[in-house]
């Protein structure tokens, strides 16, 4: 199945497919040169690029941490800049309430981890009809991500994909298991790694989010060797001055040379004629036939 953003289609048959941008929006001039960097290096690589930014980080560690300029000022930002340099954009919503304005300016509308569980959310962002990227909670099993996946199809919106960022692993750390891909592109969802959030620490910094950016490119060249559909990448001017996932968030300045590794390990993959070995079930029939 493949999903269609404007005149974008994320499928294993189309070019790599982006979703980049800073954790939080910070200040115009942070988001314009991000995104317009991006997109010229998209362009090089031959990868569909669609910018990203949280105009409210309601769901941060701490009360007093700073969350954005909010769903008005942030929508405006995102508007000029998808006019500007002719981007679609992506960011979260955390109420009901928010689904129809940010529709008026959102190509994806994203719902957060946290939250891929809220009924009454996803059904709304469905009902927009706009793209729905369901962020995979850290808490729920691959294969019952599905369910999520159908409120947003119940809605009669099929424009809809999943996005992995790790599983929890004891307190305040992740893993990845690769498995979660191919089962959540059986049941015909497109599946994108999230490379960023999957090295993050959840709330293991005295008071905000750890993480280790460090074996990005590790996770990252993984996920594409097991087929995912596409990329989630936090990417940030300087994130040690980021004003959230400062831990976790990409420099502008590295972002080209992995993505040039990312174009040539999709490319490969996806080149690879499909193999396909009996499940549990059939060796366990043929074994008893024996």
């Amino acid at each position: 199945m493949t999903v269609q953003i404007g005149n974008i289609e994320i499928g294993r048959k189309e070019p790599l497919f982006l979703i980049a941008g800073p954790c939080m929006i910070e200040s115009w001039d942070q988001i314009y040169s991000t995104a317009s960097t991006l997109k010229q290096i998209c362009k090089e690589l031959g990868i569909n690029y669609v910018f990203k930014a949280s105009f409210d980080k309601a769901n941060r560690t701490s009360y007093g941490s700073h969350r954005g300029p909010g769903i008005e000022k942030g929508l405006e930002m995102l508007a000029e800049l998808k006019s500007k340099l002719g981007l679609p954009v992506l960011s979260d919503v955390h109420e009901t309430l928010q689904c129809a304005k940010a529709a008026e300016v959102l190509d994806i509308i994203q719902i957060p981890a946290f939250l891929c569980r809220q009924t009454d959310l996803v059904y709304e962002a469905a009902k927009t009809g706009k793209a729905v990227n369901i962020k995979k909670g850290q808490f729920v099993a691959p294969l019952d991500i599905i369910h999520s996946v159908n409120k947003v199809r119940e809605a009669g919106n099929n424009n809809v994909f999943v996005t992995e960022r790790g599983s929890s692993f004891g307190y305040n750390n992740l893993v990845v298991d690769y498995r979660s891909i191919p089962m959540i592109q059986s049941q015909n969802c497109p599946l994108i790694f999230d490379a960023t959030h999957s090295v993050q620490l959840p709330s293991a910094s005295g008071g905000v989010s750890g993480g280790d950016r460090r074996y990005i490119p590790n996770l990252t060249r993984a996920a594409l060797a097991a087929g995912c559909d596409g990329l989630f990448m936090e990417v940030h001017p300087n994130p040690d001055e980021a004003k959230s996932d400062a831990a976790t968030q990409i420099p502008l300045s590295q972002i080209k040379d992995l993505l040039e590794q990312c174009v040539q390990v999709y490319d490969l993959v996806r080149n690879m004629p499909e193999i396909r070995l009996p499940d549990k079930g059939q060796c366990s029939q043929a074994a008893l036939a024996r």
